[in-house]
């Protein structure tokens, strides 16, 4: 999750540069502002995989104390860790393509990656077509091959973009007037997400310690969430991209009004999904060889989801699309850091450690900075104080 949120930092910061620059046809800037980004995902994922596959049981002991947990993943994390440098590498890339409006090859090989990662993990887990039964293992080199896989292709793609016409000498072209601008625009977002994800972590710790049927539970509310958020992160990309893209351009007002346009949609969206989760939440849980107890419990998380998407899919939009795409990355910063950390962390702590509150309130509790966060957002998209077009002299 760390890697993920700090990976997504990169991606932000290449979005709202280059697609500004995209909408005044600078090419020169838009290549200079990917080669910074892939140097840093280059640093990220070595540092991430080097961590995860020289010291994974100290890894996983952040998170639980439970031998059994740890012993199975340790043999997970090594393994997995591998994919970190793929998946850095890789999301920059797309997210590079993407500013530039080429947005399907990601779908497509998302698509095809997965299907191979699922066909993998059932050959490995369960020792299909000769192999052994690798179980935890297995599941962990499924993951890498497919990972190794995508980004092989990742990278043919983006070297025969025409749009960008990125070639591996760009990698090593003078960039330097362009460094402060991607350090003033990425650093909040980089800091915005790794804080975000610290504190997903603090929670899932936080959960870890309420028990194992809460982790069980809330591992299978996950799924439905992380599906219910596609749609949303679909729509966050296509914001941050278009707002940038329309300053770029110089129509401030158009990208005013888009921004009302978006959260709508994204208030549309959380609603479909929350209807969405009360339908199949029995029929998901069923499927599941667990607990009268866990399912319970897993039955009020699916409750609480239910309104919590509402408002994550609103603030998605706003803080991941329309206001990071105007520039308000620093605004950006200060909301999550309020939010996460002297709001969902404390109060999910109170709720569940201290009170032992019933479920469905310690994980509202849990996800409060989802609530607050969307209102203040909504306040500063009608403030307009938002939109900060970056100023940078290039050569067109």
């Amino acid at each position: 999750s760390v890697v993920q949120m700090f990976v997504g930092g990169i991606e932000g910061a290449i979005l709202i540069l280059a697609a500004q620059y995209w909408g005044r046809k600078d090419r020169d800037s838009i290549r200079k502002v990917v080669s910074i980004g892939v140097k840093f995902a280059l640093g990220v994922g070595l540092f991430t995989t080097l961590v995860a596959v020289l010291f994974p049981q100290w890894v996983i002991r952040i998170f639980t104390t439970e031998p059994g947990v740890i012993r199975e993943g340790a043999a997970y994390v090594q393994i997995v860790g591998f994919t970190y440098l793929f998946f850095s590498v890789s999301q920059v890339m797309i997210a590079a393509m993407r500013s530039v409006e080429t947005a399907r090859i990601g779908l497509y090989i998302s698509c095809m990656a997965l299907v191979v990662n699922v066909c993998l993990n059932y050959v490995f887990i369960f020792g299909k077509l000769g192999f052994p039964k690798m179980g935890v293992a297995g599941a962990a080199l499924g993951t890498v091959i497919a990972r190794a896989i995508e980004t092989g292709i990742i990278v043919g793609c983006f070297l025969k973009n025409k749009k960008l016409r990125y070639r591996l000498r760009d990698l090593f072209m003078p960039c330097g007037d362009l460094v402060m601008d991607f350090l003033r625009i990425s650093i909040p977002v980089m800091l915005s997400d790794c804080l975000l994800g610290l504190g997903d972590n603090v929670l899932a710790i936080i959960m870890g310690q309420i028990g194992s049927g809460f982790v069980s539970a809330n591992s299978i509310t996950s799924i439905l969430q992380r599906v219910s958020t596609i749609f949303i992160s679909g729509l966050s990309f296509s914001g941050c991209f278009l707002t940038g893209q329309i300053l770029g351009e110089g129509r401030t007002e158009d990208a005013r009004r888009q921004g009302y346009t978006y959260l709508i949609l994204g208030a549309i969206v959380g609603g479909c999904a929350a209807l969405i989760i009360r339908l199949v939440s029995d029929p998901v849980i069923g499927v599941y060889n667990i607990t009268d107890e866990t399912k319970a419990i897993a039955r009020e998380l699916m409750n609480a989801l239910s309104i919590i998407v509402i408002f994550r899919s609103t603030n998605s939009i706003l803080t991941k699309g329309v206001l990071r795409g105007g520039g308000d990355t620093r605004f950006l910063l200060m909301a999550d850091m309020f939010t996460m950390w002297l709001i969902a962390v404390p109060l999910g702590a109170l709720a569940g450690l201290v009170l032992h509150l019933p479920t469905f309130y310690t994980y509202v509790f849990l996800h409060a900075d989802q609530i607050i966060k969307a209102i203040w957002c909504v306040f500063r998209l009608r403030s307009g104080k938002w939109i900060k077009k970056i100023k940078t002299e290039t050569t067109e």
